[in-house]
């Protein structure tokens, strides 16, 4: 029989392949819409909207795969916990929450109804 370690490892390895995989889609979708609203805009279609869409859907799934990547981090670093992980651990969460703070700031800025002109 296997340590329990080798299994954790595993299932960490696991959550990696699944936060990078939501990462690749997400582009990928993004790469596909932006290229689609891109024709329209050559068509003389207003595609300012189009675009905000991109990045909003293109942001979700850059913070949802690094959030399952920091869950894939936790779980390896509770497996050895060394000062240096836990450095690297902390530096990545500060860094998400920097990021997931600055898009949500912007999205709900983007989202606030703009003043009617007299």
């Amino acid at each position: 029989m296997s340590h329990p370690m080798v299994y954790l490892h595993h299932v960490s390895f696991g959550i990696g392949i699944l936060g990078v995989l939501v990462i690749i889609f997400g582009v990928a979708a993004c790469v596909t819409r932006f290229f689609r609203s891109e024709i329209q805009s050559a068509l003389g279609r207003n595609v300012e909207e189009d675009r905000k869409r991109v990045r909003h859907v293109l942001g979700y799934y850059l913070l949802l795969g690094l959030e399952i990547l920091i869950a894939a981090d936790i779980i390896d670093t509770l497996m050895k916990p060394s000062v240096q992980d836990l450095i690297v651990l902390g530096a990545i969460v500060l860094i998400r929450t920097i990021v997931s703070y600055s898009l949500n700031s912007e999205l709900k800025s983007e989202h606030q109804p703009k003043p009617a002109r007299p």
